[in-house]
């Protein structure tokens, strides 16, 4: 039995020590924000916060989990407060497939906590953990810088 938290909430999980957090996250609590892409940790489709700080899920064994704070997708914002970076995410119209897209805004999250206000290397460098198919990158930059100010859609 491992007792992790969860969005603010305790689960207490029966499952095997080395099984994947993800497939605990997408088949025992039924969050499935955190995809699924290469099983390897190299594409970040799997990003969550934990502590605060992107983690690919994917390949990490749920037992080092334990007491420790993980934040997934469906934990960030309300459909009427989003987040920032989701808010900012919309105005810039970053999504194309959406896949990739709780990872990127994940990572997003933990790049402004851990530096308030990056520059393009810095987010270049964050991002780049997080592959995206469709090939948002530019857009994906500039809702970060968006988050940054705080500047709502249409204003200058």
């Amino acid at each position: 039995m491992i007792r992790l938290d969860v969005n603010h909430r305790q689960y207490d999980i029966d499952v095997d020590n080395a099984t994947p957090l993800l497939w605990v996250l997408r088949e025992q609590l039924g969050l499935t924000g955190a995809k699924y892409g290469c099983g390897i940790g190299m594409c970040g489709n799997c990003t969550v916060l934990v502590d605060g700080r992107a983690v690919l899920s994917c390949n990490a064994p749920v037992a080092g989990f334990s007491g420790k704070k993980i934040i997934t997708i469906e934990g960030i914002g309300e459909p009427d407060a989003l987040h920032p970076v989701q808010q900012a995410w919309l105005d810039e119209n970053v999504p194309e497939c959406g896949y990739c897209q709780p990872g990127q805004i994940l990572t997003a999250i933990a790049l402004l906590h851990q530096q308030p206000d990056p520059d393009d290397r810095a987010i270049d460098e964050a991002m780049s953990r997080v592959l995206c198919r469709c090939g948002t990158y530019l857009r994906i930059r500039k809702a970060i810088k968006r988050a940054v100010t705080g500047k709502a859609a249409g204003q200058p």
